[in-house]
């Protein structure tokens, strides 16, 4: 199972599933880290945390806790995009 925080700088990969609960769970789909959609981690902070990612044109810095919780899906699983 590939998480967003297993991505590193320059693999993208589409979403599968965002999980965790109530609000955080909401901020994140409210973000734009929807199921389908195409994310790539643009960058990592030398400590590791946060990390940085393009999704729908925006780019997003997550907390690497944050990340555990979406599931995706590379090309390599048989998913294209354009």
């Amino acid at each position: 199972m590939l998480t967003l925080g297993d991505l590193h700088i320059g693999q993208d990969a589409i979403i599968r599933v965002v999980g965790g609960e109530g609000e955080l769970r909401h901020h994140l789909l409210d973000m734009g880290l929807t199921p389908g959609a195409r994310i790539e981690c643009v960058g990592v902070s030398p400590g590791g945390d946060p990390r940085a990612f393009l999704v729908r044109g925006a780019v997003l810095a997550l907390r690497r806790e944050d990340c555990l919780s979406i599931i995706l899906r590379t090309a390599e699983e048989g998913e294209t995009w354009a």
